[in-house]
């Protein structure tokens, strides 16, 4: 027996297993280092609970000896020890099922936190590999299955332990061979262990990659129903979402065959010990060797052996289910980080510049761009769809960064400072579409600022000539705000948009083609008060009609950002 495990591990060893379960665990305990005295706590209570348990069953059969010689002085001693180790037993089940939950709570919090500040400082290229519903089956699911086996995973095997090697020493003291046949099944596990753990953690990996591929398309589809109703594809989305539920009930079927198929031969061995436990008491009780309370101990101990065995044996999926969660979230995780400077921050108004500027993604996208924004002034960037002008704005906020050249604000003394993560808070950005959520008009609003005034939101408002049609709404500031801004038309919730952006004052102000749905008119008095705050915008846009208020307007297309002399730019006009 100890050949064969020693012949498993170093099976394990070799293919990786170990090595990976023991990386995924370490890094799972460390969510325990803050807690680790209330985890100390959680397994003697369970400890304690397991051990009078097994008082219980040894006051048993003296008491069941005491009913059978008629000793009444002895009956009542044993019922009377029976009864307090019973209530013993309950208090500390109940204490430990306490300790469970609360213990379960904080470590989901303390997991959940610790991923969500790792994935907001993580590199925004590398987290954009990953979809949505990705990122969140992984951030529920997986970090859900983390924190439960940091409480209870080590406990377990601590509590399960205890209880077997408790069991087997008192059914050793009264009978050697019943200690034997209780462990009679233990050669057995060990050689199905050799294939069990390989196995088992690939099913796990096999069923949570579906099952995050399925969360992703549910997510992506809810997010674009509008659109998908437009083009008449509800049909086939269906028949997409069949196809990926067939895969992943076909991924669970295996998964659940392959536990049965387990579970058989477990049950058929441990019932073939229940078996020759039963005959051996049979037969010592046949010869008088031993009492009834003697067997009755035997055969409810065994009985317990096998199910405290079973419970240990059962950590094993935990532990290999804990390590593919853990794997999951620790690649996320090990993303690479926003790189951080110390550098000052620049207040008041700021400049924008670039200089021989080259930037992309998995290929360049633009090439030796030199631009500059002047402080309080206008920019437009102009071109084709496709082409770098969103690109160009990810590079002002600090998403990207540029392969070569320089990305910098300047502030009003002359002072240069790099962009990046930190230069972040300078910029406000109003992307394309629907930006607004569920709720009031004043809680949009705060999103960019919480301490924000009622008078601040007003006069935001005023300057995104938004004011008239929320004073108009039900509630005006407090007027309610459905899912993805239903109730508003597009160019009120772009005014909006635009007003939150006002709201965080901040010095540069992007925008990427957010004045699309308004008319010309308040256009022209957004970018007029835009003006007037000193804020200085840099916008991309496809009407030629926000060129005449622009200071400069810059051409993006095929790779190269040119700026445009006065008689381009009176030609597109």
């Amino acid at each position: 027996m100890q050949s064969e495990f020693i012949r498993t591990m170093k099976s394990k060893a070799k293919d990786g297993t170990m090595k990976q379960l023991w990386r995924d665990w370490k890094w799972i305990w460390r969510f325990t280092r803050h807690r680790r005295g209330a985890v100390v706590l959680y397994t003697l209570c369970g400890i304690l609970s397991s051990g009078l348990g097994l008082l219980a069953g040894v006051v048993s059969k003296y008491m069941i000896d005491a009913i059978v010689a008629m000793e009444l002085n002895r009956l009542l001693f044993y019922v009377c020890a029976m009864l307090l180790s019973a209530a013993l037993g309950v208090a500390f089940q109940s204490l430990t099922s306490r300790f469970s939950a609360k213990l379960s709570i904080d470590m989901l919090g303390d997991v959940q936190q610790s991923v969500f500040d790792s994935l907001m400082d993580a590199d925004w290229q590398s987290l954009g590999a990953y979809p949505t519903g990705e990122l969140l089956n992984r951030f529920s699911a997986d970090i859900g299955t983390v924190s439960s086996c940091a409480v209870s995973w080590l406990p377990g095997v601590i509590i399960e332990s205890f209880t077997v090697l408790s069991i087997l020493i008192v059914i050793l003291i009264y009978d050697p061979i019943m200690a034997l046949i209780g462990c009679a099944s233990t050669p057995i596990l060990f050689l199905m262990s050799r294939n069990l753990l390989g196995k088992q953690r690939n099913f796990n990996q096999k069923v949570r990659e579906v099952g995050g591929d399925m969360a992703a398309f549910q997510s992506e589809t809810f997010r674009n129903m509008d659109t998908l109703k437009s083009f008449g594809v509800e049909r086939s989305m269906s028949d997409k979402l069949r196809a990926k539920q067939s895969r992943y009930r076909d991924t669970v079927l295996e998964h659940n065959r392959f536990t049965i198929r387990t579970n058989v031969w477990l049950t058929v061995m441990g019932t073939a010990v229940q078996y020759g436990a039963l005959g051996y008491c049979l037969w010592r009780l046949w010869r008088g060797d031993i009492l009834f309370g003697t067997m009755t101990l035997f055969l409810q101990q065994r009985s317990s052996l096998s199910s405290a065995f079973s419970s240990l044996m059962s950590l094993i999926p935990t532990a290999l289910s804990g390590s593919v969660a853990a794997e999951r979230i620790r690649e996320l995780t090990e993303l690479p980080k926003e790189p951080h400077t110390r550098a000052a921050i620049p207040a008041g108004q700021c400049a924008v510049e670039l200089r021989q500027v080259t930037v992309g993604y998995d290929k360049t996208v633009l090439t030796d761009v030199n631009l500059q924004a002047p402080a309080g002034k206008i920019i437009a960037l102009i071109g084709p769809s496709g082409e770098g002008k969103t690109t160009l704005l990810r590079l002002l906020l600090g998403l990207i960064r540029p392969d070569t050249g320089e990305v910098y604000l300047m502030d009003t003394d002359g002072q240069k400072h790099p962009l990046g993560a930190d230069t972040r808070h300078c910029f406000t950005y109003v992307p394309q579409g629907n930006t607004v959520i569920a709720g009031t008009v004043a809680e949009n609003l705060r999103l960019a600022r919480p301490d924000a005034t009622d008078s601040e939101l007003t006069a935001a408002l005023r300057d995104a000539c938004a004011l008239e049609f929320v004073q108009a709404l039900p509630g005006g500031l407090h007027a309610p705000i459905g899912e993805g801004g239903k109730g508003l038309s597009e160019g009120q919730a772009q005014r909006i948009a635009i007003a939150r952006a006002l709201i965080r004052r901040a010095p540069v102000m992007l925008l990427d083609e957010v004045t699309s749905a308004l008319d010309q008119d308040t256009e022209r008095r957004v970018l007029e008060n835009l003006t007037t705050r000193g804020v200085t915008t840099v916008l991309t846009t496809h009407r030629p009609s926000v060129l005449t208020q622009c200071h400069r307007v810059y051409r993006v297309h095929s790779g190269h950002v040119t700026q445009l002399t006065e008689q381009e730019i009176a030609s597109i006009r």
